[in-house]
C-alpha cells in the first residue's frame, strides 16, 4: 500500500538538514524565508545572540500586495533589503527553510539582491 507523504514533515527535515550547515553570525546574519498559503515572511537573524535584527512580511503596511505571490515576494525582498541597509547590514547568509529555490522564494531572494544585500 502506498502511503501519502507529509509535505510539512519533509520540509522541516530539509530545513533541519540545511540548518546544520549554515548559521548567522554578527558579521553575516541569516536571511530566513517562510511562506504560507496566505503570506510571506522574511527575517534577518543573528544566531549567536539569538536576536531578530530585521523583519518584513506581507502583513506590513508598506507592502501593497497582500497575497503570497511573486509580486508580493518582490515587495518583501526590497523592503527587507531597505531595512537591512538602514541597520548597516550588507552581507547575509540565505536560508530557504527547506523550500525549493523556485517561484516565490527565488523572487524574494533576487529582489533582496537588487536592494543591496549580498549572498
Amino acid at each position: 500500500m502506498v502511503k501519502k507523504t507529509d509535505r510539512k514533515f519533509e520540509r522541516t527535515r530539509r530545513h533541519i538538514r540545511v540548518r546544520r550547515k549554515i548559521s548567522g553570525t554578527t558579521d553575516r546574519p541569516r536571511l530566513c524565508v517562510y511562506r504560507s498559503n496566505t503570506n510571506i515572511y522574511a527575517q534577518i537573524i543573528d544566531d549567536v545572540a539569538g536576536n531578530t535584527l530585521v523583519s518584513a512580511s506581507t502583513l506590513d503596511k508598506e507592502v501593497k500586495t497582500k497575497h503570497a505571490n511573486k509580486d508580493a515576494a518582490k515587495e518583501v525582498g526590497t523592503l527587507i533589503a531597505k531595512r537591512a541597509t538602514e541597520k548597516k547590514i550588507k552581507s547575509v547568509v540565505f536560508d530557504r527553510s527547506g523550500y525549493i529555490y523556485h517561484g516565490v522564494v527565488k523572487e524574494l531572494a533576487e529582489a533582496a539582491r537588487e536592494g543591496g544585500l549580498t549572498f
